[in-house]
């Protein structure tokens, strides 16, 4: 973990300052030395950095006590808030710590008016140094990552050290979701599964293909059966050490599957490329999970994964094939791409029969959410107006954004029927993620309030952006760790 420290007069090799464009031209009325103010008066007047959004420039320093000055554009003054500060800190300290810089001081009293800054400033330095290089070879021209200490005229270590670790729980999820499929298999889940219940005494259940038979999970049989890795269902649980009477029980389901051919219906060669990270909505449960342990929040968490391995081969579940879930509903399958509503379908049953107060899913489901919404934000699909207002209040806390969509649709519900069993597992091209949430809709206790997030779009990035590294986004980690924080 990087090390925060109250700012001195000499404690950093680097200096980083956001400045809206009006900041630009009231340099005088920051609380930083004159020599300071010289340097920067003089090249704000000259134009030659003028606040505008997503600017950010390098001015090797002489004559003070850093070596190099960063200046990150904020553009309006009005049109700035949380979100926007954390993206420049995180480009500001990652462009810092690939010039060879191994600290970096930061003032942030121009900022001062914005509650939770030393939040989010916890959260930069966390995610800020991130990139998935496990398999590079580490030549003696590689260049790591070097920023090891943060610096600020803020001193709130509390605060700093929860968004280290709001940023600690996305980077763990990222870790696994980027590793691929010869690497992370159903059963390697649940390894790593046993090792984090191990580490943060977590209770640990974990269902072999066998369990998973006698426990009547078709779904995720069903979908496992063309691999030679058998499939898995696992239950974490994480209980507060002291906790409220009553506290809130809340489960996390996450759809896992390790790789994603398409099965029988295969994808074409194009779209199968990133399908490591169909294991996204599983692996984001495991690091909700480390976050609440190490935040030790009041709130009893219980994270279920359902994984499987979707490949085609002799073995593999079949177009028309007809299956039966958990809760006994049965499936005709019309298309074997579709299978993350089926294993969904067997944990959205098992979650309801713990009875938690509220169930969130969330699954890489369907490109039909990213061709609605787009790469930047997920749909939230949610049966009670309280419980999205709550996950949505996150959402904007955290930048994760998203946008509620609709779960009723008494046309789209006509398609679900099927003229041989209770449900279709695929309906057509048009409303394919209303249709599908519609769909696991059917394996939820009515009375549970219960949201579904379709994360296909954001969950991985194909270049840096903000607090984004190139690769799998872990996005929602934060977004439930602040849900659930705010229980």
């Amino acid at each position: 973990m990087p090390q925060f420290n109250q700012l001195n007069n000499n404690s950093a090799d680097s200096f980083l300052l956001l400045l809206s464009e009006e900041d630009c031209g009231n340099i005088s009325s920051l609380s930083i030395n004159d020599n300071l103010k010289e340097i920067l008066t003089d090249l704000t007047s000259r134009k030659d950095f003028k606040g505008k959004k997503g600017s950010l420039i390098r001015i090797p320093a002489f004559n003070t006590e850093f070596k190099n000055l960063y200046l990150a554009g904020l553009g309006k003054k009005e049109k700035v808030n949380l979100n926007l500060i954390r993206d420049s800190l995180t480009w500001g300290f990652r462009t810092i710590g690939r010039q060879h810089n191994k600290s970096a001081a930061v003032i942030l009293e121009n900022l001062k008016d914005f509650e939770g800054l030393c939040f989010v400033l916890g959260e930069a330095a966390g995610l800020c140094g991130y990139t998935f290089d496990k398999y590079k070879t580490k030549d003696e021209n590689y260049e790591s990552f070097s920023l090891e200490e943060f610096y600020s005229d803020l001193y709130e270590p509390d605060e700093f050290n929860k968004g280290m670790k709001f940023a600690e729980a996305q980077i763990f999820s990222r870790e696994i979701i980027n590793e691929p499929g010869c690497s992370v298999w159903p059963e390697v889940l649940a390894e790593k599964a046993e090792a984090l219940a191990k580490e943060y005494n977590l209770a640990c259940e974990i269902w072999d293909e066998k369990k998973l038979e006698s426990e009547k999970m078709g779904g995720i049989l069903a979908v496992g059966s063309g691999s030679e890795n058998p499939p898995r269902f696992i239950h974490l649980t994480y209980k507060p050490s002291k906790p409220s009477n009553p506290s809130k029980k809340i489960a996390i389901v996450g759809k896992g599957i390790t790789f994603d051919s398409g099965g029988l219906n295969i994808k074409p060669d194009n779209f199968m490329l990133t399908m490591k990270g169909d294991k996204t909505g599983a692996c984001n449960v495991l690091g909700i999970m480390k976050g609440a342990a190490e935040l030790g929040l009041n709130v009893e968490v219980h994270g279920l994964l359902a994984v499987a391995e979707n490949l085609p081969s002799g073995s593999s579940y079949k177009p028309d094939d007809i299956i039966t879930a958990r809760n006994g509903k049965t499936i005709e399958i019309n298309n074997t791409d579709a299978e993350g509503r089926l294993v969904l379908s067997d944990a959205l049953c098992f979650a309801s029969e713990l009875k938690p107060d509220a169930i969130i899913d969330m699954a890489t489901l369907t490109g039909a959410c990213m061709v609605a919404l787009g790469k930047w934000r997920a749909g939230l699909f949610c049966n009670n107006d309280e419980l999205a207002e709550q996950i949505l209040t996150s959402s904007k806390n955290t930048g994760e954004e998203l946008w509620r969509m609709p779960l009723e649709d008494e046309h789209i519900a006509e398609t679900l029927k099927s003229p041989y069993a209770d449900l279709i597992n695929c309906g057509e091209r048009y409303g394919g993620a209303i249709f599908a949430a519609m769909f696991l809709k059917e394996f939820v206790d009515e009375k549970i309030s219960w949201a579904h997030i379709d994360i296909a779009g954001p969950d991985f990035k194909d270049k840096e952006y903000g607090v984004y590294a190139k690769g799998a986004s872990a996005f929602g980690v934060r977004m439930c760790l602040d849900y659930l924080m705010k229980l």
